[in-house]
C-alpha cells in the first residue's frame, strides 16, 4: 500500500510523516510541492503475529508494510496550472489512497502560508475546501483535454473501435458534471465497466481520501468535538476524517521506549497512536484486510481487499501460486490460536480445505496448494 501526504505549506505535513515514520525529515516551513518527497516504509503493526510466531517458532516474521510518500506544499492554484505535472503528479497518481494534512493548530511564529499569499486566520474548513477543489481541478484539466482529443480523432475512429470511444466520452462527461458540481469522483457510484473506463487516468479525487486535521498538544480535550464537526460537514463516501496533535505524536514517536511512550501519550489524553489509527483507517477506506502464512521459514502477514478470493490471495504470495492454483488448506486465527496448532486443528475439522472461489476472511491463515 502506497499513501502520498499532500497538503498546503505550513498545515504540518512533514510533522505528521515524521510522526507515522520515526523519520527525521526536514521541517522546512516553506518546501515547495516540486521538491524531492521524502518516501518511507512502515511495517503495519499486528498482534496476531506475534501469536502465530510462538506456534510456528519461524525463522523470521514479517510484517505488512505500507510505503508513505510526504509531498511538498501545494500552493493555491496548483491544480489549474500546467505546474502539476511531472514527477509531482507522478508522486500523487501512484499512491493507493491520499492522506490530506490540514492545519488547525495555532503558531504565531509559524505563518500560515498558502501561496502566493499568507492567511491572516486559521481555518481547517476553508483548507479543506481549497484543496479539494485544487485536485478537482487537476482533473478537470485531464477530462476536458482528453475530451478534445476525443472530438478531434472521431472521424479517424474505426467502425469496431467506435463503441469504446463513445463509452469513454459518456463517462467523461459524467465524472465532469460531478467535478463542476463539487462531488469527487470517489463519491460516484461508478460501475464495473466506468471504473474500468477510467482506472488508467488515476484521476486524484477518484482516490480513497482521509482528512487529517493538526492540532496543538493544547487543542487535545476539544479534538473529539472538532473532529465530530468536521465529520459532519465533509465525510463522503471513500472519504475520512481524524484529528492528531502532530508535533505531540511526533515527539513520542522519537522514543525507543515502547512503555515510556504509551505513559507520554496517556497523560497527555492521546487514547490511540497516530500510527495505528492512520493505518486502520487506510485499510478501511481501502477495503483491506490481512490473512496469513505461516511455517518453519517464517510468519507473514499479507493484505488483500475484502471479497478477494482465495486464488486472488494466493496472487498476493506469488503469481505463479494464482496461475496453478489447486486448493488452499484454510484455518482462522482464532481457531488456530485457541487450539494451539494446526495439527490439533486439523484433528477438530478446524482446517478445512477450499477451492479458488473461497472467500478469504480477516484472520484466516492459507497454505496455498499449487503446480505449475
Amino acid at each position: 500500500m502506497q499513501v502520498a501526504i499532500i497538503g498546503l505549506p505550513t498545515s504540518g505535513k512533514t510533522t505528521v510523516f515524521n510522526a507515522l515514520t520515526r523519520a527525521h525529515a526536514d521541517l522546512n516551513i516553506h518546501s515547495p510541492a516540486g521538491m524531492e518527497a521524502n518516501v518511507a516504509v512502515v511495517k503495519v503493526p499486528d498482534a496476531r503475529l506475534s501469536k502465530l510466531a510462538s506456534i510456528f517458532k519461524p525463522k523470521r516474521i514479517v510484517p505488512a508494510d505500507i510505503t508513505y510518500v510526504d509531498i511538498g506544499g501545494f500552493a493555491v492554484g496548483f491544480g489549474q496550472t500546467e505546474g502539476f505535472s511531472g514527477q509531482l503528479l507522478s508522486n500523487v497518481q501512484k499512491a493507493d489512497t491520499l492522506v490530506q494534512v490540514v492545519r488547525a493548530f495555532v503558531d504565531p511564529t509559524i505563518p500560515h502560508i498558502t501561496l502566493p499569499h499568507t492567511e491572516e486566520t486559521v481555518d481547517p474548513e476553508r483548507d479543506i475546501t481549497t484543496l479539494d477543489m485544487e485536485l478537482a481541478f487537476s482533473d478537470l484539466g485531464i477530462i476536458e483535454r482528453r475530451l478534445e482529443r476525443i472530438r478531434d480523432s472521431q472521424h479517424k475512429v474505426k467502425p469496431t473501435e467506435r463503441a469504446a470511444y463513445e463509452l469513454e466520452a459518456a463517462v467523461l462527461a459524467k465524472l465532469k458534471s460531478a467535478l463542476e458540481a463539487d462531488t469527487p469522483i470517489r463519491a460516484l457510484n461508478l460501475s464495473d465497466e466506468e471504473d474500468k473506463v477510467i482506472r488508467p487516468f488515476q484521476f486524484l479525487t477518484a482516490k480513497p481520501m482521509l482528512v487529517l486535521v493538526n492540532i496543538h498538544e493544547s487543542q487535545i480535550p476539544e479534538a473529539g468535538d472538532l473532529e465530530a464537526r468536521l465529520r459532519q460537514k465533509h465525510v463522503r463516501p471513500r472519504t475520512e476524517v481524524a484529528v492528531v496533535p502532530g508535533k505531540v505524536e511526533m515527539e513520542i514517536a522519537q522514543l525507543d521506549d515502547e512503555e515510556l511512550a504509551a505513559e507520554f501519550r496517556q497523560s497527555v489524553g492521546i487514547t490511540e497512536s497516530a500510527l495505528g489509527r492512520v493505518i486502520r483507517l487506510c485499510y478501511h477506506l481501502l477495503g483491506y484486510l490481512s490473512f496469513f502464512t505461516g511455517g518453519p521459514d517464517e510468519v507473514r502477514a499479507w493484505t488483500i481487499r475484502k471479497g478477494a478470493s482465495a486464488q486472488k490471495a494466493a496472487g498476493a504470495i506469488h503469481s505463479d501460486m494464482e496461475r496453478g492454483f489447486i486448493r488452499a488448506e484454510v484455518v482462522h486465527y482464532d481457531d488456530l490460536t485457541r487450539v494451539g496448532s494446526l495439527a490439533e486443528a486439523r484433528k477438530q475439522g478446524l482446517l478445512r480445505l477450499e477451492g479458488k472461489n473461497y472467500v478469504v476472511k480477516d484472520g484466516d491463515l492459507l497454505t496455498v496448494l499449487f503446480n505449475v
